[in-house]
C-alpha cells in the first residue's frame, strides 16, 4: 500500500507542477486543459486519490498508535524512526554519489606527489552531477544540431515571423469582430472586395454630391490624384470623414451616421481611387501626400 501512494503522490507532483508551468505562462494560445481535457482528467483523479491514500494511511497509522500500550507506542516510534533514517540514509547516499566524494580516511589513495610547501594535490573525479550536465549538453548540441542544421527546422527569426503573422491575422479578426473599436490610429487599408464593394456603395450613397461618382471633384476635392488638404493614407482619410473638414468648413463629420466600420470601407475605397484619373478632374489641392509625409 505504501509502494502505490509513493507512486501516486510522484503523479500527484507532476500534476502540480504542470499547472504550475501553465499558469506561470502567458499565452494567447488555447490552455493545455482544453487540448487534452481527459489526460488532466486523469491526473487530477490521480491526485485526489493521492490525497485520499495518504489521509487514509495517516489516520490509520494513528489510530494504531493510539490503540497501543506505552511499550508498543515506543516500539512503533522506533519503527517509525528508523524508516526516517533510511530515507535520510538514502538521500545521504545520492548526495554524495553526485559529488563523487572521498571518505576522509581514503584520501591517501588520491593523493598526486606534488607537494609544495606542504600544500598536497588530490586527483578527485569530476563530480557526477557536472559529468551528467556535461553529457546532457552534448546529447542536446546532437539533437540540436540535427534539428536544425540536418533537418532545416525553423529558426528563431522563422518562429518569430510566424508568430507575427498569426498575431497579425488575430488582430484581423478581432477587428472584423469589434468594428465598432476602429479609430485612426488602428484602423488598415481594407483590400476585400467585399470591404470595397461596401465602401462603393457608402461613397455612391453619400459623397457623389461632392465628389463625384468617379472621384473627380466638384465642390469638394479630386480624390484620384497625390495632392490631400488634410493628408492622405487611410489613417488620415479615415480621420477626415469621421471629425469633418477644418474647423467646421467643407465636409461634415459622418461619425454620427456612419459606424467605424463603414468608415473604414469608405476610405478604403477613396484611397483606390487614385491614379484612375477620370475626365474632366478638378484641378489638384492640397500637397502631394507619401506615405513619408505623415
Amino acid at each position: 500500500m505504501r509502494s502505490i501512494s509513493s507512486y501516486l503522490r510522484i503523479a500527484g507532483f507532476v500534476f502540480l507542477a504542470f499547472l504550475l508551468m501553465q499558469l506561470s505562462i502567458e499565452t494567447d494560445t488555447e490552455w493545455v486543459f482544453q487540448q487534452y481535457p481527459f489526460v488532466w482528467f486523469v491526473l487530477g483523479l490521480i491526485l485526489i486519490i493521492a490525497i485520499a491514500i495518504e489521509a487514509s494511511l495517516a489516520a490509520l497509522k494513528n489510530m494504531v498508535q493510539n490503540s497501543l500500550d506505552e511499550k508498543g507506542r515506543a516500539k512503533f516510534s522506533e519503527l517509525e524512526n528508523s524508516k526516517y533514517e533510511k530515507r535520510k540514509a538514502w538521500l545521504r547516499r545520492i548526495y554524495d554519489k553526485m559529488l563523487t566524494k572521498k571518505p576522509l580516511e581514503k584520501e591517501d589513495e588520491i593523493i598526486l606527489d606534488h607537494n609544495y610547501d606542504g600544500i598536497r594535490e588530490l586527483d578527485n573525479d569530476l563530480p557526477a552531477w557536472w559529468l551528467y550536465g556535461f553529457y546532457i549538453s552534448i546529447i542536446f548540441a546532437v539533437i540540436y544540431m540535427a534539428r536544425y542544421h540536418v533537418f532545416d527546422g525553423a529558426d528563431q527569426s522563422e518562429e518569430y515571423l510566424a508568430e507575427v503573422a498569426k498575431a497579425k491575422e488575430e488582430v484581423e479578426a478581432y477587428k472584423k469582430e469589434n468594428p465598432d473599436l476602429l479609430d485612426a490610429s488602428t484602423v488598415e487599408m481594407l483590400t476585400d472586395a467585399s470591404d470595397l464593394e461596401a465602401g462603393e456603395t457608402i461613397y455612391m450613397a453619400n459623397c457623389i454630391a461632392c465628389h463625384r461618382a468617379d472621384g473627380g471633384g466638384s465642390i469638394g476635392p479630386n480624390l484620384t490624384d497625390e495632392h490631400w488638404i488634410l493628408g492622405g493614407g487611410i489613417s488620415n482619410i479615415f480621420h477626415t470623414i469621421s471629425e469633418g473638414g477644418r474647423d467646421g468648413k467643407g465636409m461634415v463629420a459622418w461619425k454620427t451616421s456612419l459606424s467605424s466600420e463603414e468608415i473604414a470601407q469608405v476610405s478604403s475605397y477613396v484611397m483606390s481611387l487614385e491614379g484612375t484619373n477620370p475626365s474632366d478632374a478638378k484641378a489638384p489641392e492640397g500637397d502631394v501626400w507619401t506615405e513619408d509625409s505623415e
